[in-house]
């Protein structure tokens, strides 16, 4: 670019593509957003602790296997709805989170899909996360770890209004939507940098997580004041699946879950 540019244009990678897709569906989901601020003092004491043994354990990999031990638990909070006369809920939790990779310069989310995320232990899902993370990544990378079909290649040239289509047919075919996608989301956008902020994010899974920053605040804990470890969260929960009083057992459950 020459000093007299007032502008530059870049390409964006097709993965991209996608979000903005995702974005403008999403409205056809009925969601309650949760704001939460969960003391997670103890718990990453018990992750420093694990690591300083040799367990190679990280707090994401943790985190992750606690939302799917609150899943397990309450189940309806990851199901889907099909045909508004039927929900299913599925037997196992696969979550789709965000990975940063930099690709020709530019760091580019690209998503990774983990199966079964409630039968691995919080060493083997931080395993798969770390590696992802080493894993080359290209323009036209979609998912890491899973080689595009060309169904998938062809979705990029489609136009916008054919490419949402493709997303609605999807969202009412729960079973195929699984396979793809997972049943959980779960972004972790605000772990990049401490900043005391919450962000209502985008999503078109039964049950998306945004993950703020770590900060240190003032709590009351047995009647005294400490200086506390506190992860701002915010969760998406479907109310076409689950209703008010099970929505609200599942994030007490998650929250212990959490602060242990």
């Amino acid at each position: 670019m020459s000093s007299g540019d007032k502008y530059s244009v870049s390409k964006f990678p097709q993965s991209r593509i996608a979000s903005f897709d995702i974005c403008a569906v999403s409205n056809l989901k009925h969601y309650v957003s949760v704001i939460l601020e969960v003391d997670i003092t103890e718990s990453r004491k018990r992750v420093k602790e694990l690591r300083s043994n040799g367990v190679k354990i990280t707090f994401f990999g943790w985190l992750l296997k606690g939302i799917a031990t609150a899943i397990q638990k309450h189940p309806a909070s990851a199901a889907s709805l099909k045909n508004k006369r039927e929900i299913i809920i599925f037997n196992s939790v696969t979550i789709s989170t965000i990975i940063e990779k930099e690709i020709e310069g530019t760091k580019v989310p690209i998503p990774l899909l983990i199966k079964n995320v409630d039968s691995k232990s919080a060493e083997e899902i931080s395993l798969e996360v770390e590696n992802a993370k080493k894993v080359d990544a290209g323009r036209k990378t979609v998912v890491l770890n899973k080689k595009s079909n060309r169904f998938e290649r062809f979705y990029y040239m489609l136009p916008g209004f054919l490419r949402r289509a493709v997303w609605r047919y999807i969202l009412i075919n729960p079973k195929f939507a699984y396979e793809k996608m997972g049943n959980v989301a779960v972004s972790s956008l605000g772990m990049s940098g401490n900043v005391n902020a919450w962000f209502i994010h985008k999503s078109i899974h039964p049950i998306s997580f945004g993950i703020g920053s770590v900060t240190k605040k003032p709590l009351v804990v047995n009647d005294l004041v400490e200086v506390r470890e506190v992860l701002n969260m915010t969760i998406l929960l479907d109310h076409d699946v689950i209703d008010g009083v099970p929505m609200a057992k599942f994030v007490r459950d998650l929250v212990n879950e959490l602060s242990l």
